[in-house]
């Protein structure tokens, strides 16, 4: 079982558009959990998240979710971003033969232009990130973000793409 992790901030609708996608994962029995953590949020983000049946922790410290997370591995992403067709079949069969961590490849359908590309750095959790919940307890440290966890680890390529979340914020 999995359970997947979002950090927000004023983010409603990409969290309603993750959220959509990951329907069809809890249908299926791979997901099992989600959790939603705010930075104080002042639209409807915690509306959202509670419709969808996710635990909503406006405070938080990584250590406590990782530890709390009911699935034996964890999905960290970025709210708006958009696990693409196969996505569920590919991380169950993942999760049952592998120990490391994976990231989603790129949607080839949504590229940033190519002089943004250029010199830049992929955000740590544009991709999102797939490891094992004890890989994870041992990662964190008190007072983390998701994005400075997502640092450390070298993951590998999954074949399923991502619709990236900057793809829904440029939609706004």
């Amino acid at each position: 079982m999995l359970t997947v992790v979002l950090e927000c901030q004023d983010q409603e609708s990409e969290l309603a558009q993750t959220l959509s996608v990951l329907v069809a994962g809890a249908v299926e029995g791979l997901v099992g959990d989600v959790v939603v953590l705010d930075h104080g949020s002042r639209d409807g983000t915690s509306r959202v998240a509670d419709a969808a049946g996710c635990r909503f922790h406006s405070q938080w410290d990584i250590k406590d979710i990782i530890g709390s997370a009911r699935g034996d591995w964890l999905l960290f992403v970025e709210p708006g971003a958009r696990p693409q067709a196969g996505w569920i079949d590919e991380i169950a069969e993942y999760i049952a033969l592998n120990k490391l961590p994976a990231r989603f490849t790129a949607s080839r359908g949504y590229r940033r232009p190519f002089f943004e590309r250029i010199g830049r750095a992929t955000p740590p959790l544009e991709l999102g990130l797939l490891l094992p919940k004890s890989q994870a307890l041992a990662a964190a440290r008190s007072g983390m973000s998701l994005a400075e966890f997502a640092k450390g680890q070298k993951p590998r390529k999954l074949a399923s793409e991502l619709i990236p979340s900057w793809v829904a914020r440029a939609a706004r």
